[in-house]
């Protein structure tokens, strides 16, 4: 593991509501680009027996979270950008028992930055796509 992975792990888990109430978990994270799981359980599951969608934009959002501030926890800076808008897509429905998250910059300006985070589950499909944009807060 890396140590900009560690140092990302330790800062997000803070985040209290993705990493202890729904389970996400920050697996790698390097400049611009993060990846997150969330193994499924029926906490995860809406009425109809599928992977909630809230469950699946809280994974995404905490890659985005992860990316985006990459630079910050690598120069050993506060964390310095914060999601101002995201659009998400439901592709497909979830199969298995774990999701995965990766999330990319698409642009980053001193500002604003864009991020893609795409959800995909066991199986390798993709179950959702995400667009994110994010604003530096100092």
């Amino acid at each position: 593991m890396t140590p900009l992975t560690d140092k990302s792990r330790t800062l997000f888990a803070a985040d209290r509501y993705a990493t202890e109430a729904t389970g996400a978990e920050v697996e790698e994270v390097r400049e611009d680009y993060a990846r997150c799981t969330l193994r499924v359980e029926d906490r995860h599951r809406n009425a109809m027996g599928a992977v909630m969608g809230g469950a699946m934009f809280t994974l995404a959002d905490l890659a985005f979270a992860a990316a985006a501030n990459s630079r910050c926890i690598a120069d050993g800076e506060p964390l310095c950008w914060v999601s101002v808008g995201s659009s998400i897509q439901f592709l497909s429905p979830a199969r298995g028992s774990r999701l995965t998250a990766e999330a990319c910059c698409v642009k980053r300006g001193r500002s604003l930055c864009t991020f893609t985070i795409a959800v995909r589950d066991e199986l390798n499909t993709q179950t959702a796509l995400v667009t994110t944009t994010g604003m530096r807060t100092n």
